[in-house]
């Protein structure tokens, strides 16, 4: 069964991400198509770890991954971590700053995996971090201050 998206989702059941939660946006013309669905799975309560298939349009012209697609990779884990890890409430939050260290070269095809953390939750703000790995070899690392969604009133 697929995921319906930031609406709401069930672990998948079949294929190489069974027992993922398929996070795609519901709406057509966003820049998450652009990045292409995410997987996720939270590993604790302050813990996920969120996939995603690499492909052509991800490559600069050195046939790597675009430092620039490799943020917004960032950008999107972060989000579909807290999603995992049960802060559902929070999809709707923004980015306050996000850092970048780059730390090899991503090939296009090996699939991405961001292990992400909550470092800390305070009432309006959850500091974060990540690691993102391709065949078990460090791409990327990343810092981020996320602002939570106002609570509806």
């Amino acid at each position: 069964m697929a995921s319906d998206g930031v609406a709401g989702g069930k672990p998948l059941t079949e294929g190489k991400w069974a027992g993922w939660i398929a996070w795609s946006d519901p709406h057509p013309d966003t820049f998450l198509q652009a990045i292409g669905r995410g997987y996720m799975r939270a590993e604790s309560s302050t813990k996920a770890l969120v996939g995603l298939e690499t492909r052509s349009s991800h490559r600069n012209r050195l046939d790597s991954l675009h430092g620039g697609f490799l943020a917004a990779f960032a950008d999107h884990a972060y989000f579909g971590a807290l999603w995992a890890m049960g802060h559902v409430e929070q999809v709707n939050a923004v980015t306050l700053d996000l850092s970048m260290q780059y730390l090899g070269a991503g090939k296009v095809g090996p699939d991405l995996f961001a292990d992400v953390e909550v470092l800390r939750e305070t009432g309006r703000l959850f500091f974060m971090r990540m690691l993102i790995t391709q065949d078990g070899q460090s791409v990327a690392a990343s810092t981020a201050t996320v602002r939570k969604a106002p609570t509806p009133r």
